[in-house]
């Protein structure tokens, strides 16, 4: 059972997902306003936040901005907008997944569930195993904290670069195939590769390296992604 916080101002499908997912023995809270989302998310702790974009008080994807700026509570965006340029940027504003409408209660089910998957910190052995630091080069990677270093300087990770960085750094050198990646990080059989660069090309950056001058992550176009320390001498992009 998820506390869910529904964000929809359409009130017939309000309606229709509160009923769902309560019949699936969920919490649910909804709202209709972006500014009626943020006051929720500020005193309550949520473990999925559902979130349309069409709200009548302020884009969502502004609303999704201003969540990342006050919680780290997986978002899963429910929009009828396809455009692929806009999903993209919502992914890299923050959000764990998205649906398009119209979808399907099942669909909307299997998405949660891959969401409050990787969102849920488990116990017993695998608590065990998150309590090592991972050490790449300058990396240190404590993922029970999860906090993350370069060099002794903190890294402002997203929770889904984190979760990519912590993956590949479980496997130092060793070339991952996309589609484990989907399936381990984004907890997804399928998907498409430009989510994959996108947070790529933002974890470089924040790694003070490009794709043409790597250091820690390499790309093997057609293959996959591989984390190692930097070569010796090899410094940041001038």
């Amino acid at each position: 059972m998820a506390s869910v916080l529904v964000v929809e101002d359409d009130q017939f499908v309000r309606s229709a997902l509160i009923r769902h997912l309560t019949d699936a023995s969920h919490t649910v809270r909804s709202v209709g306003t972006a500014l009626e989302a943020l006051r929720e998310v500020a005193h309550i702790r949520f473990d999925v936040v559902i979130l349309d974009l069409g709200l009548p008080d302020l884009d969502g994807s502004e609303a999704l901005k201003m969540l990342r700026g006050i919680t780290d509570v997986p978002v899963i965006i429910a929009t009828a907008r396809d455009d692929e340029t806009e999903i993209v940027r919502l992914l890299n504003d923050g959000a764990d997944d998205y649906l398009t409408k119209p979808f399907s209660v099942e669909h909307l089910s299997a998405r949660m569930a891959a969401v409050l998957r990787r969102a849920g910190s488990g116990s017993g052995g695998a608590e065990a195993a998150l309590s090592r630091v991972l050490r790449v080069g300058g990396l240190a990677i404590d993922p029970l904290r999860r906090q993350a270093e370069l060099d002794g300087a903190p890294l402002d990770l997203t929770r889904r670069e984190f979760d990519l960085l912590t993956f590949l750094a479980g496997r130092p050198g060793v070339v991952v195939p996309r589609k484990e990646l989907l399936a381990e990080v984004w907890q997804q059989s399928y998907g498409d590769d430009q989510t994959i660069d996108v947070h790529l090309s933002w974890l470089r950056r924040k790694l003070g390296e490009t794709a043409a001058r790597p250091r820690y992550l390499h790309t093997l176009r057609g293959v996959g992604v591989k984390l190692e320390p930097p070569q010796a001498g090899l410094g940041p992009p001038q």
